[in-house]
């Protein structure tokens, strides 16, 4: 995986291509995406049968991505400098690739290989307190010492101080919109430096402005590539205890750093290690904790070239499991389970009614019917 190179988009072939248009088609994700190629092989035999799956699921034939737009994207990747990351191709981060709805498409700017090293997550409050962000910025700096990447979401406060405190030794930042997209404004000269010195990742196209929805997808890209993620200072329902739920839900360490009880930015940590997080008083702490998982980032088998799977649908079977849906959401083993359909078959009419823009994908593996 180190020896692999990112894609130029001068250099996408035409599977890549497909692979492009079909992520950036409206309604279609990450697990969607999956869902299509393990079905049909190829991108291409997807985009193909979309028309028809959406009108199975009743609905209107999504807006699909054209070649033109996907040309014009890779053009504006190229003059920032960027490259590709495609899941179920090197150098792909493995640890990444083991989540459910691990994105498709990355646009990298910077140092590849470090996506390939030992990683750790750091995050936390935004308006985090000075101690904390000298904390950060030294416990980042000594786990890089010890040859771990620091990967965090280059927002204000404990963001900031894990990316300076790790740029010579190694530094990946998520950010929630387009690569070229600089936010916050205040760090447009840490971020050019990381594309520069360490390895800039965004799952949004170019120009994508960072909006409320996007940072919880970015957060499960910071605790994707890495094998534990660290909170320094969080308030409870923070951003940063999403991060650490994620983590813990990919099978990833949690760890946290204690604070005050009188202060609010500490709850969060505090309520992670009583809800049993390591507790981390230092970069030790840390290289301990994540000690058993150091072999893990081995490459596992792509999900994303199997050969085509039949999964076709009776009326009666499709009419079955649709009329178990509404608006309040269901876990997909549970319509399984009540419907007596096969779960192949489940997962296409799901499929079938997510293209046509009537279903709705929630937490948990959970879905409803739109509006």
């Amino acid at each position: 995986m180190a020896n692999a190179e990112a894609i130029a988009p001068a250099s996408l072939d035409a599977d890549a291509l497909d692979r492009l248009r079909l992520i950036r088609t409206q309604t279609i994700g990450p697990v969607t995406f999956r869902q299509l190629l393990a079905r049909f092989g190829t991108a291409g035999a997807a985009l193909a049968a979309l028309p028809d799956l959406a009108r199975r699921g009743g609905g209107r034939v999504p807006s699909v991505a054209t070649p033109g737009e996907i040309a014009r994207e890779a053009e504006r990747v190229a003059a920032m400098g960027g490259a590709y990351l495609l899941l179920g191709r090197p150098p792909y981060p493995a640890l990444l690739a083991e989540l459910e709805d691990a994105p498709v498409a990355l646009i990298v700017l910077g140092d590849v290989a470090l996506a390939a090293r030992p990683a750790v997550a750091m995050v936390g409050a935004r308006n985090a307190s000075a101690a904390a962000i000298r904390f950060a910025r030294a416990l980042a700096h000594d786990l890089a010492g010890e040859g771990r990447v620091i990967v965090s979401g280059l927002a204000r406060g404990i963001d900031t101080a894990a990316h300076v405190g790790a740029l010579e030794g190694g530094t990946i930042a998520v950010v929630a919109g387009g690569a070229d997209i600089v936010y916050p404004p205040e760090n447009e000269r840490l971020q050019r430096a990381i594309a520069e010195r360490g390895l800039l990742v965004a799952e949004q196209p170019p120009g994508t402005e960072p909006r409320a929805r996007h940072f919880p997808y970015r957060n499960r890209i910071i605790a994707g590539l890495a094998a534990g993620t660290v909170v320094v200072e969080a308030a409870p329902k923070s951003g940063s205890l999403i991060t650490a739920r994620l983590a813990a839900e990919a099978g990833r360490d949690v760890m946290a750093v204690p604070g005050s009880p009188l202060d609010p930015r500490a709850q969060g940590c505090n309520l992670l290690i009583r809800e049993g997080a390591v507790l981390v008083q230092n970069a030790a702490d840390v290289i301990e904790a994540l000690a058993p998982l150091d072999g893990r980032a081995a490459a596992r088998p792509s999900l994303l070239r199997e050969e085509p799977v039949s999964m076709d649908v009776a009326d009666r079977e499709r009419i079955v499991v649709t009329q178990l849906l509404g608006p309040v959401p269901v876990a997909v083993d549970e319509l399984v389970r009540l419907s007596g359909v096969a779960p192949a078959l489940v997962h296409t009419v799901l499929l079938e009614l997510e293209l046509g823009g009537r279903l709705d994908r929630h937490a948990g593996g959970r879905v409803s019917l739109s509006g």
